[in-house]
């Protein structure tokens, strides 16, 4: 095909299409070559890094994405009222949006990506298989029909074989994708996977590929010129995942040797080649035991895990975008690519993995990063995550001479990390790159759901935790005498107290020693604390003849505790009123897990349901979230309205029976 819409031209100032983490990385190359940058917000990032560090910024909208970052007539004419004459779409959706392309170029702005045609072409994964099956590029068989009726999408299936997976035509990012191992819970899950994909992406039509059972998910990073070159950069391993979505990425492959590296890179310039393709692109394969790999899609963008292929070759790959996107050829040819180490990343996202990675918004009152290590990130002490956008709050990436050297890096710097305020995965993530399967380099895309309980249960001393927590609620207390060093005169007595941690609630007893020493009982442990130190945000104390520190925020009756990279949430419940049970739906009442939008409700008052059955779905940080009944029953109530945003906790939809009324 041929590409000869893409617009070069020399320009000087770049409006960035994007937020957060991106939008500050791509400033970072743009002012290296001297380009001017202009950010983009939303209402729920006025105050935001992004836009406090740009040249100048514009409001595009309000805070949902297709009323602002999403919003194509709004991101144009910021970039007009800004005199911006270029535009990175970053690497979100818009980056993969064929009118967002056209558009620019009608309003005579550069396009830093890929011509419309390509972006068109690689765009829609039906389309993209059948581009690539003409090239000889091995895919995944599967079905790509326009006729999309429920009944010859299931016949599809049952014809392709179970388990099949269904994937959103449009997009990616894990959106509007779902795994479905049996004919009976096809229906649902197309239903959902359709849903998803059309409010992610405007359309809900899929597509069905056999699903490659236990597979390594690799992509090959590809570049292309105005001048017809073409180069790979290696690949990179991305199979540890959750939801679809990538969560380590590592480069070069464990599983990948140099003759399999060649005949991929090979494979992948062949058809950057075919398509006259412009800029940067990532074509991903699934790459089984047997060492067969199968295409499954092109991303005609710069992909979120980047930074693990520009720790091993040195290059910038924003750098690289920019010069092609000004009409200069590749300054770096295929035999000049050298790979030197190893590189791994970790998103670092506002989710709780315990309860199956729920999206987590809030404010991060406490943020800090190590030294040493790369972190990508727009968040500082105070900074809200809204519930409108991606979970991922921010990227951690190490660099060694060899695997095991960046694993233990990149453990040292999530250890070091302090997130403090909303819940994340970080505990989540060191378990991860603990575990004896990834640290042998054996983790395939199962990887987390064959490993997902003790993923989570190695998540630090829990019983040390709770009693550390009660310590410092103690020694914290505004309505105490303040710690002093040192011995005491005072005659000791057990102080009882009472806290909740994870949902579980704890009996507590601290009592201060007439040595300055500390004891605290609970669950029938006793640890005894000595403190060498207490700061405003640190804690330094000696427990068992071993000196430690911990890292600490108390906001009232809510203490945020981190040790060694493991983050706790305490409330202190000693002085509070006796509250009602939490339930998960057992009492006939459906409550929102999270803040999000509802965007379907299935059932309607009077309808008879089972336990288990779905409900109500609601869409937060850009994932649909299935809401079940807790009971048998009838639909008593459904107290929300399609489109409608929520609170977490507060009552969705009420389901009572003759044995269990809703009251």
């Amino acid at each position: 095909m041929r590409n000869g819409s893409v617009q070069h031209r020399p320009f000087v100032k770049v409006l960035i299409a994007n937020r957060g983490e991106i939008a500050l990385r791509i400033m970072r190359s743009a002012r290296q070559l001297g380009l001017g940058v202009v950010a983009v917000y939303s209402d729920a990032d006025r105050d935001a890094p992004h836009v406090r560090q740009a040249d100048q910024a514009v409001r595009i909208g309000e805070a949902l994405p297709a009323q602002s970052y999403l919003n194509i007539p709004a991101i144009i004419a910021a970039a007009r009222a800004s005199g911006a004459d270029a535009v990175h779409p970053g690497y979100g959706f818009l980056a993969e949006n064929e009118a967002f392309a056209r558009g620019c170029k009608d309003a005579g702005l550069v396009f830093i990506g890929p011509s419309p045609q390509a972006i068109e072409a690689m765009g829609n994964k039906a389309g993209a298989k059948e581009i690539m099956k003409k090239a000889g590029v091995p895919v995944v068989p599967g079905y790509q029909g326009a006729e999309q009726g429920d009944d010859v999408m299931l016949a599809a299936a049952k014809n392709i074989g179970f388990p099949v997976m269904i994937k959103a035509v449009a997009g990616g990012g894990g959106r509007g994708m779902r795994l479905v191992t049996d004919a009976a819970s096809f229906p649902d899950a197309l239903r959902s996977a359709r849903s998803e994909a059309k409010a992610a992406f405007g359309d809900p039509t899929v597509i069905l590929e056999r699903a490659i059972q236990n597979p390594r998910h690799i992509e090959i990073q590809v570049f292309g010129d105005i001048n017809g070159n073409a180069i790979h950069l290696g690949e990179r391993d991305c199979s540890v995942q959750r939801r679809h979505q990538k969560l380590i990425e590592e480069a070069p492959s464990p599983a990948v040797t140099p003759e399999l590296r060649a005949k991929m890179g090979e494979v992948a310039v062949a058809a950057v080649k075919a398509l006259r393709y412009e800029g940067a692109g990532t074509l991903e394969f699934l790459l089984d035991a047997s060492g067969e790999f199968y295409f499954m899609e092109m991303n005609t963008r710069l992909q979120v895990e980047h930074p693990v292929t520009e720790a091993v070759t040195g290059l910038d790959l924003v750098e690289l975008q920019l010069r092609v996107a000004r009409g200069e050829a590749l300054p770096v040819k295929q035999q000049d690519i050298k790979f030197s180490g190893h590189a791994i990343e970790v998103r670092l996202c506002s989710e709780d993995a315990a309860q199956d990675f729920m999206p987590q918004s809030g404010r991060i009152a406490r943020w800090q990063v190590p030294d040493g290590i790369r972190v990508e990130h727009a968040l500082q002490s105070g900074t809200e995550i809204p519930p409108f956008y991606d979970s991922m709050i921010a990227k951690v990436i190490s660099h060694g001479a060899t695997r095991e050297e960046a694993r233990r890096r990149l453990i040292v710097g999530l250890e070091q990390l302090t997130a403090l305020g909303v819940t994340t995965n970080q505990a989540f993530l060191m378990s991860c790159l603990r575990h004896p399967g990834f640290a042998r380099g054996e983790a395939t895309t199962a990887f987390i759901g064959a490993h997902r309980d003790e993923l989570l249960a190695s998540s630090g001393n829990a019983a040390f935790n709770t009693a550390l927590a009660g310590l410092l609620l103690y020694v914290t207390n505004p309505r105490a005498k303040a710690w002093r060093r040192g011995r005491s005169l005072s005659a000791t007595f057990p102080l009882p107290a009472k806290i909740e941690t994870a949902g579980h609630a704890h009996e507590l007893e601290v009592t201060r020693e007439r040595d300055g020493s500390y004891i605290v009982v609970s669950n029938g442990r006793q640890d005894k604390f000595e403190i060498e130190q207490l700061d405003a945000d640190t804690i330094r104390f000696r427990h068992d003849g071993v000196t430690d520190s911990a890292r600490f925020l108390r906001e009232g009756d809510r203490l945020h505790l981190q040790r060694r990279g493991i983050p706790v949430a305490v409330t202190d419940l000693t002085l509070a009123a006796p509250r009602a049970a939490a339930t998960n739906g057992g009492d006939g009442k459906v409550r929102a897990a999270m803040n999000g939008r509802v965007v379907a409700v299935l059932v309607k008052p009077g309808d008879r349901v089972t336990s288990g059955q779905p409900v109500l779905t609601l869409e937060a940080m850009k994932m649909e979230h299935v809401h079940k009944a807790g009971i048998d029953g009838v639909v008593a109530a459904i107290d929300v309205v399609e489109g409608e945003q929520v609170t977490t906790g507060r009552i969705i939809a009420e389901i009572g029976s003759a044995a269990n009324p809703v009251s």
